[in-house]
C-alpha cells in the first residue's frame, strides 16, 4: 500500500448520517480512507507509513461542491463575442463591465461597429437580459443601429438570437423557413428572431468562426478555474454535442483529462443534435460513448428541452401565461412526440434529464414520463427535471409518484422573483420559483446548479445554498414563499451527495466515505456555524481532487 496523508481540520462534514463529523480525513491512492480524528484511524495508521498535513488545521472541510448543470463549452464560446450583459462578466481578455440599461447596450453595439473597418465582418454580441435591460430586437431595430453590417445578438440565457438584414442575408434560408422557432413579421417576412434550438442552429450557421474563437480546450480551462474558486470539484456539461460532437470530445478529452485539470466532469449529450445526425439511431450512438469515460471525464445519460428559458421569458406557461397575455415556446420535441422520442433511451436505462421551466412543460415532461412507465415500468431510472423552476405541488408529488429527480436552478429566488414579479410571469410565480421545500415534504431527491454561464447568475454553490436556506429577494430584505426555505443540511446535500445522486455517481463522489474519490472544499468558516444570512460570504480556500490541494 502507499504511503496515507492525513489532512487535519477544524470541522470535516462528511455527509455520511451515520458518522457526519471528523477532525481528520486519511486519503490513500486519491481515494478517502478513513474520517474521524488521529486517534480512530490508528488501525491503519499502525500499520502502514502515513504522514499528517496541517495546511488545513483552521479550515473546515465539506464534499467537493457539485455542479450537475452547466455549460462550460458553449460559454466559453460566448465570452469571445461582444459582450452586453448587465452583469460583470470574465471574457478571453478579461473582465466585462455589466451594462444596465438599454442605451448602454446600444452604446456599446454602435462602438463595436465603429471600431470594425472590415464592413463585411461578422460582428456577434452576447449576453442581453431584455427583462433587465428593457430592449430587444428584431432586423428592423437593429438595422437602425448598424445599418448595413452582419451582426447577431444573442441574449444571455441563450433561447433567442437578434440578427440584422445583413446577417439574414448570410444564412441559407428565405421569408418560406418554416421551422419552428423562426419567426416572421405579419407580412411573412423574417424577422430576424430566432428562438430555442432548431431555429439557433440556422442562425448560428454563419458565425461558427467567431463562435469558436473564446472555446475549445482553453475556454474549458477558463471555466473550470472560476469553479474551482467557487469550491466545485465536478460539472455536468448538459449540451455536450450540439455544436459538433466531434471537435467537443477533442477539447473535452485534451482538457480534462490532463492531470492539472482541476475538476471531474460529466458529460450529457443532448438528444437533438444526435437526431437530427442518427435519427432512429441516436440512442445506440450515445450508448456507444461510455467505453470514452474515465475517472475525470465521464459519459452519463441523454439531455431533452421541453420549453424555452425563464430569464429570456420562453418558458411555457398554464393559465394565466404571462402578464401582457402572451405565453413562451415549446423546444424542439413536439408535446405529444416526446415519450417516443425518450423511449428508446428509456428502454436501454440511459438516463434521461429534460429541461423544464414552465407549469405547462413540466405537465407535458410528466406526461411523458408517465408514458414511458406505462411502456416499460422501472424502479430508479434516474428521471431528471432540469431546472424545476415554476411548478406547483401537486406536480411534485406526481414527480415522486413517478420515480422522478429534480435539478433545481434556486438561484432565480434572489437574482429574479422580484424583477420578474413586474416583468413576465407576476408575483405568484415568481416569488414560489424553485419549491425546494414542497420537493423535501413530497420526498423527492434534488439537486441544485447554477446553469453557467448561461444565465445571469453566478456559479456559486455556497449562494445557491444561501438562497434555499434564506429566499432573499435581490433586495436584500424581502423573504419570497418563506414556506419553501428548506434547512442547511438539506441544501447542502443538494450540493454534494444528491447532486451526485442526479448524475450517477453516488458511489464514487458527492461524501467523504471510504472507497470515494478524495474531492473536497475547504472552507475559512463553517456553513452549518455561521447565520444564515453570511452563508455565501465564506471564503473558500481552495478544494482538493483525488487527495491533492488545489488552493483558490
Amino acid at each position: 500500500m502507499t504511503q496515507i496523508i492525513v489532512y487535519t481540520a477544524r470541522r470535516i462534514h462528511t455527509m455520511d448520517p451515520g458518522r457526519p463529523h471528523a477532525t481528520a480525513i486519511a486519503v490513500m491512492d486519491g481515494k478517502v480512507l478513513s474520517t474521524g480524528t488521529l486517534e480512530s484511524m490508528k488501525p491503519w495508521l499502525d500499520r502502514h507509513p502515513f504522514v499528517v498535513d496541517n495546511t488545513l488545521i483552521d479550515k473546515v472541510i465539506v464534499p467537493g461542491f457539485i455542479d450537475p448543470h452547466t455549460h462550460f463549452y458553449v460559454s466559453s464560446g460566448y465570452m469571445g463575442l461582444h459582450y452586453v450583459g448587465p452583469i460583470e462578466s470574465i471574457g478571453t481578455e478579461g473582465t466585462s463591465p455589466g451594462l444596465l440599461t438599454a442605451d448602454d447596450v446600444v452604446e456599446k453595439i454602435r462602438a463595436v461597429c465603429a471600431n470594425e473597418p472590415d464592413k463585411n465582418a461578422a460582428l456577434c454580441f452576447w449576453g442581453l437580459d431584455p427583462a433587465a435591460q428593457g430592449i430587444e430586437f428584431d432586423r428592423n431595430s437593429l438595422d437602425a443601429i448598424v445599418g448595413d453590417r452582419p451582426v447577431w445578438v444573442i441574449t444571455y440565457a441563450p433561447h433567442f438570437v437578434y440578427l440584422s438584414s445583413a446577417a439574414l442575408a448570410r444564412l441559407d434560408i428565405d421569408d418560406s423557413c418554416d421551422v419552428h422557432g423562426v419567426m416572421h413579421y405579419p407580412d411573412g417576412r423574417l424577422s430576424g428572431v430566432f428562438a430555442e434550438l432548431d431555429a439557433k442552429r440556422i442562425a448560428f450557421a454563419a458565425m461558427q468562426k467567431e463562435l469558436n474563437r473564446g472555446a475549445g480546450a482553453p475556454g474549458l480551462r477558463r471555466m473550470a478555474e472560476v469553479a474551482r474558486r467557487a469550491g466545485v470539484t465536478t460539472t455536468a456539461e448538459m449540451l455536450w454535442g450540439y455544436i459538433n460532437p466531434d471537435v467537443e470530445w477533442q477539447a473535452h478529452n485534451e482538457a480534462v483529462n490532463h492531470p492539472d485539470f482541476p475538476l471531474r466532469m460529466g458529460l450529457v449529450p443532448v438528444e437533438n443534435a444526435a437526431y437530427r445526425r442518427l435519427g432512429e439511431g441516436a440512442a445506440e450512438w450515445i450508448a456507444s460513448l461510455a467505453p470514452r469515460s474515465t475517472d475525470k471525464l465521464f459519459f452519463h445519460g441523454v439531455k431533452f428541452l421541453s420549453d424555452g428559458s425563464f430569464p429570456a421569458l420562453s418558458s411555457r406557461l398554464n393559465f394565466p401565461g404571462y402578464l401582457d397575455g402572451s405565453n413562451g415556446l415549446r423546444n424542439d420535441v413536439p408535446y405529444d412526440q416526446m415519450a417516443a422520442r425518450m423511449l428508446p433511451f428509456w428502454q436501454r436505462n440511459i438516463p434521461i434529464h429534460c429541461h423544464a421551466n414552465g407549469d405547462e412543460a413540466l405537465d407535458a415532461t410528466l406526461n411523458a414520463l408517465a408514458q414511458l412507465q406505462e411502456a416499460k415500468p422501472r424502479f430508479d431510472h434516474r428521471f431528471t427535471v432540469e431546472h424545476y423552476t415554476i411548478n406547483n405541488p401537486m406536480q411534485a408529488r406526481r414527480l415522486k409518484a413517478l420515480g422522478g429527480l429534480a435539478s433545481v436552478n434556486n438561484y432565480f429566488v434572489h437574482y429574479r422573483s422580484q424583477l420578474h414579479s413586474e416583468k413576465g410571469y407576476g408575483p405568484d410565480r415568481s416569488e414560489a420559483v424553485a419549491r425546494l421545500a414542497t420537493l423535501e415534504r413530497e420526498g423527492v431527491t434534488f439537486a441544485l446548479h447554477s446553469d453557467s454561464w448561461l444565465v445571469v447568475v453566478p456559479l456559486h454553490p455556497l449562494t445557491a445554498v444561501w438562497c434555499a436556506v434564506n429566499r432573499l429577494a435581490l433586495d436584500g430584505k424581502t423573504v419570497v414563499a418563506p414556506g419553501e426555505c428548506i434547512g442547511i443540511e438539506r441544501a447542502m446535500r443538494a450540493v454534494t451527495i444528491d447532486a451526485a445522486y442526479v448524475i450517477g455517481k453516488e458511489n464514487e463522489l458527492g461524501s467523504l466515505e471510504p472507497g470515494k474519490h478524495a474531492d473536497f472544499a475547504i472552507l475559512e468558516e463553517d456553513p452549518y456555524e455561521v447565520d444564515a444570512v453570511r452563508i455565501r460570504d465564506i471564503r473558500v480556500w481552495g478544494t482538493a481532487l483525488g487527495g491533492k490541494l488545489q488552493p483558490a
